[in-house]
């Protein structure tokens, strides 16, 4: 199955109070993603507009279904553009797991 990774830039669309409301959600959200091996990386932006998350996932539309269950898209607190990659390089320490297509 191939893999290719995304980077999901997030851009918050309510002020940071309300975004602060729904963030142990959001975190409990990430938590259930990086205990199934899709979530890599994940913080907030300096300064903080927004995240970034990393991500590996067998398709964009996979990937957009899970981020529907972010409690920040539930309830309205931020936009997601999301750009797909396929690596063909990385740093020897990065574990990518399963090799990628280069095709």
């Amino acid at each position: 199955m191939k893999n290719n990774l995304f980077i999901v830039v997030l851009n918050y669309t309510a002020p940071l109070d309300k975004v602060d409301m729904h963030k142990e959600m959001h975190v409990q959200f990430l938590d259930r993603y990086y205990s199934k091996d899709i979530l890599i990386a994940s913080g907030p932006q300096v300064p903080r507009a927004g995240g970034i998350i990393i991500a590996k996932c067998s398709s964009k539309t996979d990937l957009e279904n899970i981020l529907k269950e972010d409690p920040f898209a539930i309830h309205g607190l931020a936009e997601y553009k999301i750009y797909e990659f396929t690596p063909t390089k990385h740093a020897v320490s990065f574990n990518i797991g399963t090799p990628y297509d280069t095709d």
